[in-house]
This record gives C-alpha cells, sequence and structure tokens, in this order.
C-alpha cells in the first residue's frame, strides 16, 4: 500500500519581541500559508505577535 502524506505538521512559532517560541501543529491541508498568533510572551510579559518560524 501506499503510504499517505501526514496533514499534520509540527512548527515553530518565534516571537517578534524576544527569542521565545512556542511549538504547535496546523493541518497543511486547511491552512497553508504562514500563520500569525497573538500569544503571551513570558520575557517580556505581554501579548506579542507570534509568527511561524519553520517545520520541526
Amino acid at each position: 500500500m501506499a503510504k499517505s502524506k501526514e496533514a499534520r505538521q509540527i512548527i515553530k512559532l518565534k516571537s517578534e519581541a524576544s527569542d521565545h517560541c512556542y511549538f504547535t501543529q496546523k493541518n497543511k491541508n486547511n491552512t497553508k500559508e504562514r500563520i500569525q498568533l497573538r500569544k503571551y510572551d513570558p520575557i517580556v510579559r505581554k501579548h506579542v505577535m507570534y509568527k511561524e518560524a519553520s517545520k520541526v
């Protein structure tokens, strides 16, 4: 049998304000563009934008 490609990828979200990172999953079939989320950054202690940096 042929092996199917996985729909979910583990991605790295990098803060715009510091070097802090989050790791999460995204479904590449539903979301083809890069993700931008507003999340809490514990280094600067406020909510900032996190952008998708790379796949893991």
